[in-house]
């Protein structure tokens, strides 16, 4: 994989761009992704954005998000597009098996592919390009440093400040994670001098929850989250049942896994969501606790250091036995 520099005389010219995300999209995901089609297209580039899968409704105010395409309802459409593009960006996630059911079309295309991101460990030898950081705060952080590296940094606008503005927001939990850096300060006065609105974004995502999706908080809350003192440890797990009786829809659950961690003493939470054909987990803590290196060695995951992913084939009853057993949790 070159240098990310490598690639720059290649957008000299107008060019046809392939711009791509990891499935189940999250805030820094569409903000990486749509943030760079605002600059290309600035550029005199024709970008087009496919998410792999199904975009959240608390992103639907992003703008540009209307042009984005879904490969799992759009898949020729989608695959029209990759065929006609000249270069691929890769954005927020680091293995191509990432994009799931998209896997196998992003593998076989045989334009250069472009990675930007910032979870450890890439899988370099897929990628043509790339800048991989994993002490960066999120994507977008790095797209913006993108963008200056570029010599573009006249043309980020109100669009591009705002999404750029949303990935760092969520990736970083509204600035409290390690990950906020002196950079990421310097980044957000720099878009505040450029006309951001930030307090509108915030509103957006943290301020639109349906009452559902507040019923079903508490619910979460009250009846589904156990705590452990003596392990330092909250688990969260969320059957089918649980989800189809609030009508949780995509996205309703971001963020949940981050309460646990509000209660003292308490330095890792994990939430296991099920699904029909695996159960997903998210990982967080705090300190020195690298659960990024717990969920690749026992749940197929990874990420960073203190916030991670995962999943499991098993049931979502074994998967919490195992898990528990794991963090040394008596199991009954």
């Amino acid at each position: 994989m070159k240098n990310i520099e490598a690639v720059l005389p290649l957008l000299q010219e107008p060019k046809k761009i392939f711009i791509t995300t990891h499935h189940k999209p999250d805030g820094d995901a569409m903000g990486s992704t749509l943030g760079l089609y605002h600059y290309l297209v600035q550029k005199g580039h024709q970008p087009v954005v496919v998410s792999p899968s199904e975009v959240p409704d608390f992103l639907a105010w992003m703008p540009g998000i209307n042009t984005v395409l879904n490969f799992e309802s759009e898949p020729r459409q989608c695959q029209k597009e990759l065929d006609q593009a000249d270069l691929i960006f890769c954005l927020d996630f680091n293995r191509l098996d990432r994009v799931k059911s998209f896997t196998e079309q992003l593998g076989a295309a045989l334009q250069p592919r472009i990675l930007i991101d910032h979870h450890l460990h890439p899988d370099a030898a897929v990628f043509a390009y790339g800048m991989s950081d994993p002490d960066k705060s999120s994507t977008c952080e790095m797209i913006y440093d993108f963008i200056r590296i570029d010599g573009g940094a006249e043309l980020i606008n109100n669009d591009i400040a705002a999404c750029l503005y949303t990935g760092v927001m969520t990736d970083t939990g509204s600035f409290r994670f390690p990950a906020t850096t002196a950079s990421v300060h310097e980044m957000l006065a720099d878009l505040k001098h450029r006309g951001l609105e930030h307090a509108i974004i915030h509103q957006h995502i943290y301020d639109s929850w349906s009452a559902e999706r507040m019923r079903f908080l508490g619910y979460v809350l009250y009846e589904k989250m156990e705590i452990f003192p003596e392990q330092h440890a909250g688990i969260i797990a969320l059957s089918l049942a649980d989800m189809q009786q609030f009508r949780i829809a995509t996205g309703d659950t971001e963020g949940m896994v981050n309460y646990p961690l509000s209660i003292e003493g308490i330095n890792t939470a994990v939430l296991l969501t099920e699904k029909k054909e695996e159960v997903r987990m998210s990982f967080r803590s705090k300190g020195d606790i690298d659960v990024s290196t717990f969920a690749a060695a026992n749940f197929n995951g990874g990420g960073h250091f203190n916030a991670a992913g995962g999943r499991s084939t098993e049931s979502l009853a074994d998967t919490l036995q195992r898990l528990k057993k794991l963090l040394g949790i008596p199991v009954k």
